[in-house]
């Protein structure tokens, strides 16, 4: 408003506005005095200063200190036969001088940190969970245990069995480990906070053979993403039974549908490869000979892929659970205002008109 002001004593005041992007209505109404600001009044109800003391006091003293305000006010009105103010005004004096919390011992949930992993080749990450499958009857339930490689999405090892007991992971996750051949400190496993996962034998177990070991923070779901996937795509397959007769019938089922999965199964992340395949280091002899294939078929047939050479796909480099939040940019403050002098001092620019070479500005 200062330069307004100083601008249109020199070039009027439509202009200053314009110039500065200023509405003629606020120039004006900055140019009337400012109304007095109106006097706080005390309510007529709020204690005086020397009453909210001896209200505290009283809540301090030995008499009501382990009291609530609603039984310090109902016993004053009873024994004592006095009002001193209402118990929300108490609240209110109490929440003043930050005396209003819980004083009873409560739990506190300790903080979880979110969970931050990369995989950039198979046997890096796996991921393992529990799952019920559902027996001959209602109520009655059968456990798959099932261990999953993260990059590559290859089941690495599977159990069925008719209970969840941390003794049964164990024996999976060893035999998996001896049979994918896994050496010290290579490898991380990650689950969530099921009683199994969470056992001494199986952190025992892998604190012995050098795998680290890494959990989901409760009630998130999506800190485990790829087991939960997996499940999934188990249970939504069509040939998924609604029940299943007996311990050996279910046995059975899973161990074709695993391997279905791992060796038939084309993976929308995997570049429509297997998880077999990129597991085990086929994948990009794979692509290859696809590329060649799709080479010769745009060359035989360039109009029907209008032109565009068609691409294979390429394989992941890296897959992450959980990862890390791109950091902000800075923030860029924006530029000067030009003061009145540089202003005046200025010749306007040329405006390009529509339909001109120049942009418009």
């Amino acid at each position: 408003m200062m330069a307004a002001r100083s601008l249109a004593k020199q070039v009027g005041v439509q202009p200053a506005c314009a110039a500065l992007g200023v509405s003629r209505a606020t120039y004006y109404r900055g140019l009337q005095p400012s109304l007095a600001v109106r006097c706080e009044r005390t309510p007529p109800l709020k204690l005086r200063p020397e009453e909210s003391k001896a209200v505290l006091e009283l809540l301090h003293s030995p008499r009501f200190v382990d009291s609530s305000p609603r039984q310090m006010w109902a016993t004053l009105l009873d024994d004592d036969r006095r009002y001193l103010c209402s118990v929300r005004t108490m609240y209110r004096l109490l929440a003043a001088h930050g005396e209003v919390k819980e004083r009873r011992n409560q739990l506190r949930h300790p903080k979880y940190e979110k969970p931050e992993l990369l995989a950039t080749g198979p046997n890096e990450i796996w991921s393992w969970d529990i799952t019920k499958l559902k027996g001959p009857e209602n109520g009655f339930w059968y456990y798959l245990y099932l261990i999953l490689d993260v990059f590559s999405r290859c089941v690495v090892g599977w159990l069925v069995a008719n209970r969840e007991e941390a003794v049964l992971a164990k024996e999976l996750i060893a035999a998996s480990l001896k049979k994918q051949g896994i050496d010290q400190d290579q490898l991380t496993l990650h689950a969530d906070r099921g009683s199994s996962m969470k056992s001494k034998s199986v952190a025992r177990l892998l604190s012995n053979l050098g795998v680290s070991q890494s959990h989901s923070r409760p009630y998130t779901s999506n800190d485990n993403p790829y087991s939960e996937s997996q499940f999934k795509t188990l249970k939504y397959h069509p040939s998924y039974p609604e029940r299943f007769g007996s311990l050996q019938d279910a046995g059975a089922f899973i161990g074709g549908f695993i391997r279905w999965y791992n060796t038939e199964h084309r993976h929308g992340h995997l570049a429509l490869l297997t998880p077999a395949d990129v597991h085990y280091g086929r994948g990009s002899a794979i692509l290859e000979r696809r590329s060649v294939t799709l080479l010769e078929a745009y060359g035989n047939h360039p109009r029907r892929f209008k032109g565009r050479v068609p691409k294979t796909g390429t394989l992941p480099q890296e897959v992450w659970i959980n990862p890390p939040k791109p950091e902000e940019e800075p923030f860029r403050s924006l530029p000067e205002t030009p003061g009145p002098e540089q202003l005046l001092g200025r010749e306007e620019e040329p405006r390009a008109l529509p339909g001109s070479s120049g942009l418009c500005r």
